[in-house]
């Protein structure tokens, strides 16, 4: 269910911050050079993505300078967090074998693996250029911090990857929901939302809010989106949610899903989930995918993420309004409020 008044507004700071990112990220992209390589960089950021991460690196700008229109150096950070997500996409359809991004084939899909690796590469690297491309414009020691951020969401990213990729190869089936969230800080809420509220602060040159005074809220806000996602990827419609539903069941993901249901349920379908889950996914099959996708709906599975994703929503809404204080009634304050609302009601 969504929230129109509410949901308007966070879509509307949404598409305006992605525009204004899109103009800069199509602007650098080199021209020319080799086929399969730049102009497939394009490709994932010209699809309906939300913009989520580079409209909380620009919104957390605002609020921690002094609330006029992003200068070109906020919207270069944002533009280097934008890249950095959309290659960890294109490297995520590479290690799980994923088929729909947004709508469309994958990059894997359509042109292998080699030019997808090739090309999410290049993407990191085009990120790594919009964040030197301050050196001048935020001075030596900006420059540096937005490195040093960068360096650490890149190593709490890769091991929340390793993680979760880590508990398919093992094929771990007796996790607790803490072990998931404690993979979900690592691989979502760092990028997702810690690293572009501390790179947006940064950019504005300090003062107002310190660079990890909005942690906490990415934490949680990062959380939420997570559980929703996975949520989605059982129960969303195809045409909004954009990815092939139940793509984490032939993925074998352990979400906080999967992880309530072998909890709860019978010897019996834990012996078959078991076995579902370290059968390589070229050999499973649709009718164990439907019969386990039964199961976790039968148990209510999702409903307790669903109440999981609003518990850590209402906690970042509480953390937003501590931190902002009489900010929280400007316009990147309320959009900064109305996200942790946004993130568990949307569609996609």
């Amino acid at each position: 269910m969504t929230v129109p008044g509410i949901d308007d507004q966070v879509e509307e700071m949404l598409d305006r911050y992605r525009a204004r990112t899109m103009a800069t990220l199509l602007a650098h992209l080199p021209t020319g050079g080799p086929r399969y390589l730049y102009d497939l960089v394009a490709d994932y950021p010209r699809r309906s993505g939300k913009g989520l991460r580079a409209a909380l690196c620009l919104a957390a700008c605002r609020l921690a300078g002094d609330g006029g229109e992003p200068d070109e150096a906020a919207v270069n950070v944002a533009t280097t967090v934008e890249l950095f997500h959309n290659a960890f996409l294109i490297h995520d359809d590479i290690q799980d074998g994923s088929e729909q991004r947004r709508g469309a084939p994958t990059l894997p899909a359509a042109y292998g693996v080699g030019v997808a690796l090739n090309v999410g590469n290049m993407t990191n690297l085009l990120a790594l250029d919009r964040l030197l491309a301050n050196r001048n414009g935020l001075g030596s020691g900006t420059a540096w911090q937005l490195v040093e951020q960068t360096r650490l969401m890149l190593r709490h990213s890769l091991e929340g990857q390793a993680i979760e990729i880590g508990w398919i190869r093992d094929n771990a089936c007796d996790l607790t929901p803490d072990d998931y969230y404690r993979m979900c800080l690592k691989k979502t809420s760092w990028y997702t939302c810690i690293y572009p509220c501390r790179t947006g602060v940064l950019a504005a040159g300090g003062g107002r809010l310190r660079p990890d005074r909005l942690d906490r809220y990415g934490w949680y806000l990062g959380a939420a989106f997570q559980i929703t996602d996975d949520v989605l990827n059982l129960v969303g419609e195809y045409a909004a949610y954009g990815k092939e539903i139940a793509g984490d069941l032939w993925e074998g993901k352990r979400t906080l899903i999967l992880i309530d249901f072998l909890a709860r349920c019978t010897a019996g379908e834990r012996d078959r989930t078991v076995a579902f889950l370290g059968t390589p996914r070229a050999d499973r099959t649709a009718a164990d995918v439907r019969w386990l996708h039964r199961r976790l709906t039968a148990y209510d599975s999702v409903e307790v993420a669903r109440r999981a994703a609003r518990e850590l929503a209402g906690a970042a809404l509480a953390e937003g309004r501590a931190v902002l204080g009489d900010r929280a009634g400007t316009e990147d304050g309320r959009f900064l409020l109305g996200l942790t609302r946004y993130v568990v009601d949307r569609p996609r």
